[in-house]
């Protein structure tokens, strides 16, 4: 680019007010270097919104997020938070309800095709009003939905329609939760877009959400996904992305154990049930992701010697790549119904009432805890 087209170069988008760059495709403000010959010059967030009514997803940390969420609570707004049921605390927004003030919020839980068909969605509602209780979130709605095979959204839709009467829609989620989709729909079913995309800028922060208007003088505000360091979705490299994050819905595999066995879940993290009797263990995980099963007492020199190739995904050559594993020892209450939860890997249920010690390696930095059984 010569000297003089680059100083005539716009700095931000004319569309929604962002810092402009042709570097990082999954950062706000991006655009192709071709895109800054178009006159309005706007990212391509923005250009895929006005030319094909389809928001496309950018990420930033929580920090920022936070900021840029700051404020929402003095204005009249309905709040939409995305959640992926199958890695539901992980993708929970810790925190949402000191920013939203008294607005209402409706938790659209996506990704429901995973969970079996045999699920009792009414008590698993339920667990889903306890787990946000006890996050400090209350919500006025709870619809269980799929993206992917677009069941649940006319539900949420019926929810967005009782709940907004004269208020603006925020679209908040984490990434890779199916956010875009959601928006997506709600372009189509609110907004003919004939109006420019207008800029949003709240005071004092450099992050910009994009405004989308609706039909009735309100907008769609659709705000960039959190990046949560605890997933393994932001963990593996993307070539190993779908052995984590399941396409198809989950089989759950039980095993019956006796103390002293351990399960290796390919190379990315391991079960041991160190203490107890005999009893079943029920792994909901990707189906694509092997299972290993082998002794306790051997489960270190198996790793040392297989990570990589028997113990993988990761491959060798990527296997470095991940944080050392770090072990985290649960013990599980005489009577309880508990699963162990691994953020964006899956759970393991344990079906025995009597009690027993289990520990968790996984990648430092990965969440990982014990909640109510979910199924």
């Amino acid at each position: 680019m010569n000297e003089q087209s680059e100083t005539q170069r716009p700095e931000k988008c004319s569309g929604c007010g962002i810092k402009l760059q042709t570097e990082h495709k999954d950062q706000p403000g991006y655009l192709p270097e071709v895109a800054l010959e178009r006159d309005p010059v706007i990212c391509q967030r923005c250009f895929r919104i006005k030319n094909y009514n389809e928001a496309s997803s950018v990420s930033v940390n929580q920090d920022e997020f936070l900021r840029l969420l700051s404020g929402v609570g003095e204005k009249n707004a309905l709040v939409i938070h995305i959640v992926d049921i199958f890695d539901f605390e992980g993708s929970l927004i810790s925190g949402l309800q000191r920013f939203v003030g008294n607005n209402p919020v409706i938790l659209a839980v996506n990704k429901c095709d995973l969970l079996p068909k045999v699920t009792n969605w009414n008590k698993l509602r339920n667990w889903m009003q306890q787990r946000c209780k006890e996050e400090g979130l209350r919500t006025a709605e709870i619809v269980l939905c799929s993206a992917k095979r677009n069941q649940g959204f006319d539900r949420l839709l019926e929810a967005v329609t009782e709940l907004r009467g004269q208020r603006d829609v925020y679209v908040v989620g984490a990434t890779n939760v199916g956010k875009s989709t959601l928006i997506n729909r709600l372009i189509s079913d609110y907004s003919d877009l004939e109006q420019e995309l207008t800029t949003s800028r709240y005071p004092g922060t450099t992050l910009d959400t994009v405004k989308i208007p609706l039909d009735d003088g309100h907008y769609i505000i659709d705000t960039p996904g959190i990046v949560y360091p605890w997933r393994y979705s932001e963990l593996v490299e993307r070539q190993d992305l779908d052995a984590v994050m399941p396409a198809n819905p989950l089989k759950p595999t039980v095993y019956q154990l006796n103390e002293g066995q351990t399960l290796f879940f390919g190379g990315l993290g391991r079960f041991d049930f160190v203490q107890g009797p005999h009893q079943s263990f029920t792994c909901f995980i990707s189906g694509t992701l092997k299972i290993h099963r082998t002794k306790l007492e051997r489960a270190d020199s198996l790793y040392q010697d297989h990570r990589g190739e028997m113990l993988s995904p990761p491959g060798s050559d990527r296997m470095d790549k991940l944080p050392p594993w770090q072990r985290h020892e649960f013990r599980i209450n005489r009577g309880s119904r508990a699963d162990l939860y691994i953020s964006g890997l899956g759970w393991i249920k344990v079906n025995g009432t009597e009690g027993a010690v289990v520990a968790i390696h996984v990648p430092r930095g990965v969440k990982v805890l014990t909640r109510p059984s979910m199924i």
